[in-house]
């Protein structure tokens, strides 16, 4: 990519996207009261097989198809993440995965980390955690950590927290970022006000950026504010990349943009 390509490309480091984050939000919530009180009224039928979550947000979908509530501003595919993130956490490989998942409270910043050891070693963005010296960390199930920064790689926006804790449920790293052209990847992490969003993209390729001296991987994704510090994790389960930002591509438009896991190992080493 050219200096001329690169200018016109907007680098956006808190994954911000252009709707309206209290709107979706209220539409979740009335489309859950809405399931919930047609499952109350219906609670003589037998249970359905999937759970009750799911069917909410299918409701949704059905929302946006009629028309009827959203805006024309409201952006279709936070919707669709959603949906799809439902699909997906009935993958038993994807339930394991979201146990090392963390959601990261540092001042006024939320993000998201990952375990990589069992004793409390996590993964984030270094500009989650930046200038902040207060940190906590939740775990899905073993409940909230305060954490110490261990190590700091602004160059390449990664940060290492430490938790006290022990047989905590962790992500294993690829030994190096391999990948083929459009390999299917999974992300998973606390996009706006959600936790533990599992999606799935795949990875375009390599892309440089003027402010980086090596290349980031740039994914095809639904990546929102809440991501950074997002684990990209292969089809073999392990994670290859960090998510850290979005971008305004003039080729492929809105993408992700994920700090390769070759990185921590150049830096910790």
């Amino acid at each position: 990519m050219n200096s001329d390509d690169q200018k016109r490309d907007i680098i956006d480091e808190d994954l911000y996207e252009e709707m309206d984050e209290e709107e979706l939000y209220e539409l979740v919530q009335e489309e859950k009261r809405k399931a919930l009180a047609k499952e109350q009224a219906e609670e003589a039928e037998p249970k359905r097989p999937f759970p009750k979550w799911a069917f909410w947000l299918i409701a949704i979908i059905m929302v946006v198809n009629l028309g009827a509530v959203i805006p024309q501003t409201f952006s279709i595919p936070a919707i669709d993440f959603l949906v799809t993130s439902a699909k997906l956490s009935n993958d038993a490989d994807i339930q394991e995965y979201k146990k090392s998942i963390v959601v990261i409270e540092a001042g006024q910043s939320k993000g998201t980390g990952f375990a990589i050891t069992p004793d409390g070693k996590i993964i984030t963005n270094h500009h989650v955690i930046e200038g902040e010296k207060r940190i906590s960390v939740a775990f899905p199930e073993e409940g909230l950590y305060q954490a110490e920064i261990e190590a700091a790689y602004p160059e390449v926006d990664l940060a290492v927290l430490d938790v006290e804790g022990n047989g905590l449920p962790y992500l294993e790293l690829a030994t190096e970022t391999s990948f083929t052209e459009a390999a299917s990847i999974y992300f998973i992490g606390n996009p706006l006000r959600f936790t533990g969003i599992a999606n799935k993209g795949s990875i375009i390729g390599y892309t440089e950026l003027d402010d980086w001296s090596q290349p980031v991987l740039m994914l095809d994704a639904p990546i929102y504010k809440g991501n950074s510090g997002s684990p990209v994790i292969n089809e073999n389960g392990k994670v290859i990349g960090v998510v850290f930002a979005t971008l305004r591509h003039d080729e492929h438009g809105k993408v992700g943009l994920a700090v390769p896991i070759d990185y921590y190992y150049q830096k910790s080493d």
